[in-house]
């Protein structure tokens, strides 16, 4: 269990191999909806840098480094990982980051 008072946050970053950005792109975004439904995801959302096509950012929140362990030994997740290698042009970043300020409260 996470003995903080916030989740894990997570930022992936992962860069195509030349001509199979959007191959990666359709392998990323079929992890969202199940990793959304996992018990303890609280975040999931695919970015692409405007000025790099190609490098994708996952923000990825889970409640506790259990959910984490779990979402990575998913079936959706191991599809993703062993297509990998032939997608990334280098091995997946994970960078875990520290909330410094506030979270910021849904509109109603």
């Amino acid at each position: 269990m996470n003995t903080q008072d916030h989740p894990l946050v997570s930022l992936a970053i992962l860069k195509a191999k030349p001509d199979q950005a959007a191959a990666l792109k359709e392998a990323l975004l079929a992890l969202i909806e199940p990793t959304r439904a996992e018990p303890g995801n609280r975040d999931y959302m695919l970015f692409e840098r405007s000025d790099e096509p190609g490098t994708f950012y996952m923000r990825e929140a889970f409640d506790h480094q259990q959910a984490l362990d779990t979402h990575l030994a998913t079936e959706h997740f191991q599809r993703f990982a062993e297509q990998a290698d032939q997608l990334l042009a280098e091995p997946l970043q994970l960078i875990f980051l520290d909330p410094v300020s506030s979270v910021v409260a849904p509109h109603p």
